[in-house]
């Protein structure tokens, strides 16, 4: 046994040789593995491991940032291992994908009708239209320290009427684990958890589709299917945005909308799907995949080869069916939402004409 803390706890022995911790609070920002143990664990199952990216240590507390975003805190004191290990190997299946890549992808296939650059971070504004079209996008130093990045992230949003939301990655080697654990200390909170997924678009484009509708621009039944723009400018900009921008529609009735919409963004090997959308009568009988497969057809033709999208983390039903698309998770992304005043300590940033 050994003590740590006022605790006793059995040191364990690995193909003869002692395990140790070799981490430290200066290893915070790095790939980390750690067994720990908890003694009022059932019988055989006292010993723990995570890996993920060590995203604190303070207080005598761990944080570690598993791939999927899961925030594991871990008392240093019940530590029986630890130590620094390389990134995440290669994915079993998908394409091969940087952070860094498929971050400039998704950001092009959705831009803002407003954009600010405040050091390495951008701030993005469209009216209200969606989180990713209103939020910071940081993709290193904002050139300020956080406190005075995020003041000037405050105004920025207040002056148009609208929260300050900051868009941050994790699970993937690059991504901002250390960012996040920063937020969290300054009292931001998230808001939505949404994972970027990846797949092969050939086996995509291989699945039968019905009759579709291609279109360059969404029209009024496109739109009345989406349900989600309120046909503003600022949305239509958005939906607009892109490098090579697809709208698909499966035709209902005569003056009906359509049963089925999806929109697609190609953009060099990548092909984006967003705004799958199919009446709720018309459900589980494969529109979704159907629209899905015909866009990518149009992709491929255009030279793509490498499949994305976005799917929020409580969104069961749209999982399972991207994961039946041959789709999986490449990182997570979360939107933090600043405190308000009372967290903050004090008075809510204003502008002229906008309450507090």
């Amino acid at each position: 046994m050994i003590r740590t803390g006022g605790v006793n706890r059995p040191v364990e022995i690995s193909a003869g040789v002692r395990l140790e911790v070799r981490v430290t609070a200066a290893d915070v920002g790095k790939r980390v593995s750690v067994r720990r143990w908890n003694e009022h664990a059932a019988k055989g199952e006292a010993f723990t491991d995570t890996i993920g990216v060590l995203t604190s240590w303070d207080d005598g507390v761990l944080m570690i940032t598993r791939r999927n975003g899961q925030e594991v805190r871990i008392p240093e004191a019940s530590l029986v291992a630890g130590k620094v290990v390389p990134a995440a190997p290669a994915r079993r299946r998908g394409p091969a994908a940087s952070y860094g890549e498929l971050a400039r992808i998704c950001a092009n296939a959705w831009q803002p009708v407003e954009r600010e650059r405040l050091g390495d971070w951008e701030l993005r504004a469209s009216a209200g239209y969606t989180r990713r079209a209103n939020s910071v996008l940081p993709s290193g130093d904002p050139g300020l320290p956080l406190e005075d990045a995020l003041t000037a992230v405050r105004r920025w949003y207040a002056a148009r009427g609208l929260p300050a939301l900051v868009q941050v990655a994790t699970g993937a080697e690059g991504t901002q684990e250390g960012l996040r654990g920063e937020l969290e200390a300054h009292g931001w909170r998230p808001e939505v958890h949404a994972e970027v997924w990846t797949g092969a678009l050939a086996p995509l484009a291989d699945r039968e589709a019905p009759e579709v509708v291609f279109a360059r621009t969404p029209d009024a039944a496109w739109l009345a299917r989406y349900r989600r723009t309120g046909a503003s400018e600022a949305a239509l900009k958005v939906l607009g945005s892109g490098p090579s921008v697809w709208f698909a529609s499966v035709p209902g009735g005569e003056g009906e909308p359509p049963v089925a919409t999806g929109r697609c963004v190609v953009d060099g090997r990548w092909a984006g799907f967003a705004a799958v959308e199919v009446a709720p009568e018309r459900r589980r009988q494969g529109l979704a995949g159907a629209v899905m497969a015909a866009l990518a057809g149009r992709a491929l033709a255009e030279g793509a080869s490498a499949a994305w999208l976005q799917v929020e983390s409580d969104n069961t039903a749209a999982r399972a069916l991207y994961t039946r698309l041959g789709f999986s998770a490449h990182h997570a992304y979360h939107h933090y939402r600043e405190p308000d005043a009372s967290e903050r300590g004090g008075p809510a940033v204003t502008e002229p004409g906008r309450p507090a």
